[in-house]
């Protein structure tokens, strides 16, 4: 193989469209473009979703459709306070043993601990999210959290 002798593949380079050049050439005249109108003008590049003054589909539809932030939404596996008893005093509650126990399916799984309910137990909590009352309930029965990510 010599550099003078390289080329194209076969069937990989097709020759230029020339429109406007005669009748015979099937291409002449109005160049594709048919008679008259806004889309045989020069310079005619449409809006985006313009649908020639009709109201567009995108406006027909629900602005819930047209948005969705949900696919950034973090789901948690809730665990209220009440269900932290059935631990002894002292015990680490993180997810793992959260797991062992049953209240939550996975150690893939985010958990937030809720505060339904009253806990008499002095316990560790390490999860991923904790509303307020929650935490104020675990910390007055002598207990500690620790937000983890």
């Amino acid at each position: 193989m010599r550099l003078h002798t390289l080329q194209p593949a076969p069937g990989a380079k097709s020759t230029r469209k020339r429109v406007g050049r005669g009748t015979s050439s099937g291409h002449g005249k109005t160049s594709g473009f048919g008679h008259k109108g806004q889309k045989a003008r020069s310079g005619r590049v449409g809006k985006r979703g313009f649908e020639g003054g009709q109201t567009p589909l995108y406006k027909k539809l629900p602005k819930i459709m047209r948005f969705k932030n949900y696919p950034f939404k973090i789901e948690y596996e809730v665990v209220n306070v009440e269900k932290l008893n059935r631990f002894d005093s002292g015990t680490v509650v993180d997810i793992g043993t959260l797991v062992d126990t049953g209240l939550v399916s996975s150690l893939s799984a985010k958990v937030k601990i809720l505060g339904q309910g009253e806990i008499t137990k002095a316990l560790q909590v390490k999860v991923h999210a904790i509303s307020k009352s929650a935490k104020e309930k675990i910390e007055a029965a002598g207990g500690s959290v620790e937000v983890v990510d």
